[in-house]
This record gives structure tokens, C-alpha cells and sequence, in this order.
């Protein structure tokens, strides 16, 4: 693991590191704030995971998270969107390739020998943080941005146990049945369907629910709202009767300045969560 930049930031330090990746066969690179409390022992850990075209960089410098994480004693984990490099494949296209990852495992080429970022996200990734950063990783909670959204809610339905709370700002709610999803998911995973349901916050909210707290939030003028399809999310969760927190924010869009505004709300969320 090599440091690439670290800088004080709220009493604790942001910083930006790289290393060679083991799912995802190149270097990779992630941003970590550790809180001061680290310097005293183990701290919670809150993943947060991007959307389309974003890196490590995009929430770490525009939600202002790490001032609402430092009040609470957490540490905040911002992974890349897409393994990268000269040697990785990409598209012309922004919603497929290299800033595009959609947190899948893909089975079809050119993708598959580096497209992991389910298994960099939930293994290779923790496992690098917890050898080398003083984290609490049986005390680990979820949230995300888009495409980093719909990331958030599959893992979190998809390991049980592995995560406390799970959060989303504007997730991509039903890809299956989304032009903005079933172009991703047959390209990374080919043409049996079978293959997308585990990457389906709708169908997984139908299949098996959270067992634990459940907040998103939505902009009502969010340009994309069609493609992310909310409506289907509520309904599975309604069925279900899933514990849940679904709001659908008068005026926001699919912006940065939508998530920065809720995200204190979302930090207290998951520190309620951590801390129990």
C-alpha cells in the first residue's frame, strides 16, 4: 500500500491511498478519513460508495461528510468506481467501463478480468483496511450515491450481517426492468437474467429484506428519476413491510448539492446503528 496524499481534516486525517488489488488485478485506489478517536483505539466504519463516472475523489471532497463523521467518532471509506488503467477495458459509452463498475463481479469479456468490484468492495478492500488502519470491522454500515446506491442496498441485503445500517441517496432502484441497468448488467453479466437478481435492490427487498434500519432519500426533480425508478423500491418495501425510511425530497436533483444537504441526517442515521 503506497500513501498518496494525507491532510488534517475535522481533528482527524483524509487520506488517499493506493495498492495492488487482488480482485481486481490492477492498482487501486481509495480515500479513508480516520476521526481523532482512532489514535485511542478501533473505530466504526461507514462505506461510501460513488455513482456514474465519479472516482475515490468526487464525495470526498463534495458531501462534507467528514465533518458530521468526525462529530461522531467514524471513519469513512470512499473506494473507486472501476478498476483503471491502460490495461483495463473500457467504453465509449459513460455508463459502461471504467468509471462504471456497478459493483458487480462480471462473467463477460472484455470486463471480466478486472470488472470485480463486488468482491473489492467486500473482501479484498475490508481486509487491506483492517491489517493496516485501526477500524472496527465487526462495526461496518453502508451508504451511496446512484449508482453507488444501488451498490449500498445490494451488498447490504446481499451479506447478512456484514452491515448494521444501509442509507442511499437516489439509488438505481430497479435495474432490471431500467434502460440505466439492464445495458450494464447484460454487458458485465451476459444475457441470463438469473445472473441480475442479485444486484436488484428491488427484487432482493421482495427475496430477503434488511435486517436492520433502511433510509433513502430521493430528489422529486432528480433529471433521472425515470431510470432510477423509486416507485418499484417503495413497493417492494411496502409489501414487505420492511422497517424503512423513504423520502422523496421537494426540489433536489441527482446533484452533489442534493446529497451534501442530507447527509449530516445520514451520518447520525448510521452512527445510531454503530454505536447500539
Amino acid at each position: 500500500m503506497k500513501t498518496l496524499s494525507e491532510n488534517a481534516c475535522f481533528g482527524g486525517t483524509q487520506g488517499v491511498y493506493s495498492h495492488a488489488s487482488k480482485a481486481t488485478g490492477c492498482d487501486m485506489t481509495f480515500g479513508l478519513f480516520m476521526p481523532s478517536e482512532a489514535a485511542d483505539g478501533p473505530v466504526p466504519v461507514l462505506w461510501y460508495l460513488s455513482g456514474l463516472t465519479c472516482t475515490h475523489e468526487n464525495a470526498m471532497t463534495k458531501t462534507g461528510a467528514q465533518g458530521w463523521a468526525a462529530e461522531q467518532g467514524i471513519a469513512l471509506v470512499f473506494p473507486d468506481t472501476s478498476p483503471r488503467g491502460d490495461g483495463v477495458a473500457d467504453h465509449d459509452d459513460f455508463d459502461m467501463g471504467q468509471g462504471a463498475g456497478f459493483y458487480v463481479n462480471a462473467t463477460q469479456a472484455p470486463w471480466a478480468p478486472h470488472f470485480r468490484m463486488w468482491d473489492y468492495v467486500t473482501d479484498d478492500l475490508p481486509q487491506l483496511l483492517g491489517a493496516h488502519f485501526a477500524l472496527d470491522m465487526s462495526r461496518q454500515s453502508i451508504t451511496g450515491h446512484s449508482m453507488g446506491g444501488h451498490g449500498a442496498l445490494t451488498m447490504a441485503m446481499g451479506l447478512p450481517g456484514r452491515f448494521r445500517s444501509v442509507s442511499a441517496f437516489s439509488p438505481i432502484a430497479h435495474p432490471t426492468s431500467s434502460d440505466w441497468g439492464r445495458k450494464q448488467l447484460g454487458g458485465y453479466l451476459g444475457k441470463d437474467e438469473s445472473a441480475w437478481a442479485p444486484h436488484d435492490a428491488t427484487l432482493l427487498m421482495q427475496s430477503r429484506g434488511f435486517d436492520g434500519p433502511v433510509l433513502i432519500d430521493q430528489g422529486a426533480d432528480d433529471q433521472f428519476l425515470d431510470l432510477l425508478q423509486p416507485e418499484a423500491l417503495a413497493a417492494a418495501i411496502a409489501k414487505r413491510r420492511q422497517p424503512a425510511t423513504m423520502r422523496l425530497q421537494p426540489g433536489y436533483d441527482h446533484s452533489y448539492f442534493f446529497v451534501s444537504t442530507f447527509m449530516e441526517e445520514h451520518v447520525a442515521f448510521h452512527a445510531d446503528a454503530l454505536y447500539a
